[in-house]
């Protein structure tokens, strides 16, 4: 074979080799050692190499938004419905047609028109210090403005996109002047003012500062798993008090992306059993997916009844929840 036709050939065989097994670009907001091991899972198993940018949410919206057409950017992997939602309301989701995706994740937990998919659970419930409080005493997040829990609750600040979702599920549940009321009396049971973390927030309940508060499950196995937060006790509101407020983290495919295909092979891996258990167990959150056991540090919490209350709704109604907040100084 002539020497010019071997180097073509030769350069025809690497093309396609590249073009099969690109390198992904990940913008994302989880923190790298909650990320990276399933990157890793999947370049093993792919061969595809993925080269991740990590930052704050509203951080990387704006950069993707601002990169254009010209963005590496080929998959959005961050937390909350109202930051999935914003990349999605500013055109650049690509949405989602895959049937695998689409029969993996109930339609609860993906945004309009399948713009993105959740990957995982993330339940904000009430905790409460069991030496201070009778679990019969708990209801509901609206009974937490009741007089009797004055000057026993602590509160994260608002500012944390976490407490803007809960609000919003609650003016979609319960509309704006009975929430107005709920998150006004929150504002006058505080014992103590807001705190920045829902680690803080926990400590301080497990010292008996707060008796009661809001927070994340996962803070709580963090604690647990570094023998911590002995005091410190899990409440799951019922069903027929609202349910337990539940977002998600998750992911989309970006619009501008020169692998889409690629891009969404790896959203269909990252909702198989075997993703999932890696994705919710590195940071102790629940499983997208029917089928796959959460961890078994919160597993022993029990079961609880999700809020029905759509995703994209609370995304859709952030905006009024921190003008909300803002009004009655919940800061």
């Amino acid at each position: 074979m002539p020497l010019l036709s071997l180097i073509l050939s030769l350069f025809i065989v690497v093309s396609a080799f590249a073009e099969s097994s690109p390198e992904l670009t990940v913008y994302t907001s989880r923190k790298t050692h909650l990320i990276e091991p399933l990157f890793e899972a999947y370049s093993k198993k792919t061969g595809v190499s993925i080269k991740h940018i990590n930052g704050k949410a509203g951080v990387l919206i704006q950069k993707i938004k601002q990169e254009g057409a010209k963005t590496k950017a080929d998959v959005l992997i961050t937390v909350d419905a109202g930051n999935l939602g914003q990349a999605a309301k500013m055109g650049l989701l690509e949405p989602l047609a895959s049937k695998s995706l689409l029969q993996s994740i109930s339609k609860k937990d993906r945004g309009t028109n399948n713009l993105w998919v959740g990957l995982s659970l993330r339940a904000r419930t009430i905790f409460y210090n069991k030496q201070k409080v009778k679990k019969e005493e708990l209801a509901s997040y609206q009974g937490l403005a009741d007089e009797k829990w004055r000057g026993r609750l602590c509160l994260r600040t608002s500012r944390k996109v976490y407490n803007q979702s809960l609000v919003a599920a609650l003016i979609s549940r319960l509309g704006e002047d009975r929430t107005k009321k709920i998150v006004e009396g929150w504002v006058n049971n505080l014992t103590k003012p807001v705190f920045t973390s829902d680690s803080q927030l926990l400590e301080a309940i497990d010292n008996g500062i707060c008796q009661v508060g809001i927070a994340n499950t996962y803070y709580l196995a963090r604690m647990i798993k570094k023998g911590d937060a002995s005091n410190v006790g899990v409440f799951w509101p019922k069903q027929s008090d609202g349910g337990v407020h539940v977002n998600v983290s998750g992911a989309g495919v970006i619009k501008s992306s020169a692998h889409k295909k690629q891009a969404v092979a790896f959203l269909e891996w990252l909702v198989t059993k075997e993703a999932q258990a890696i994705f919710a167990g590195l940071n102790d959150e629940y499983p997208v997916v029917e089928g796959v056991a959460p961890s078994e540090t919160i597993k022993k919490w029990g079961a609880f009844s999700r809020e029905d209350v759509s995703l994209t709704e609370i995304g859709a109604l952030q905006k009024k929840a921190v003008f909300l907040m803002d009004s009655v100084k919940y800061r």
